[in-house]
């Protein structure tokens, strides 16, 4: 009776373990300099520094202000810094502004902080792979 548990087990474990990952997605990271205010979503308030501006596609009208993404480097974008990936590749950032075109030259645009801890800060871009996971309550854009 028990044994015909087990490959439903297996399956959840399956699902859980791999279905996360085919929900993110792959595009490229930059890195953003401070100063981090004022920003488009939260004007002078000081949100911290694991922080990230969004990129006009996933940027919705504002609607991106306030959304938690886990993002992980995936690998380098350049010659230069072939293998950027730190040993502890994925950090949790919270949207805070608008990387606007054209000088937006990737998906997320990452605070030094929360670039340099996934990847080398001399690559400038790295490839990615990232996923919202939650919002934060006070998301609301100026």
């Amino acid at each position: 009776m028990a044994t015909s548990y087990i490959p439903m087990i297996m399956i959840m474990l399956v699902i859980t373990t791999f279905g996360f990952q085919a929900l993110a997605n792959d595009g490229i990271g930059t890195i953003n300099a401070p100063p981090y205010v004022p920003s488009a979503c939260y004007g002078y308030q000081d949100m911290g520094v694991m922080i990230a501006a969004a990129s006009e596609a996933l940027w919705e009208g504002g609607a991106a202000c306030g959304k938690y993404f886990q993002v992980t480097c995936t690998g380098g974008t350049n010659l230069g810094t072939p293998h950027p990936c730190t040993s502890s590749p994925t950090v949790t950032v919270v949207i805070t502004d608008f990387c606007p075109p054209p000088g937006c030259k990737g998906d997320l645009d990452l605070s030094h902080e929360s670039f340099s801890a996934i990847a080398d800060p001399a690559a400038g871009g790295i490839k990615i792979s990232y996923q919202q996971y939650g919002v934060k309550e006070d998301g609301a854009c100026n």
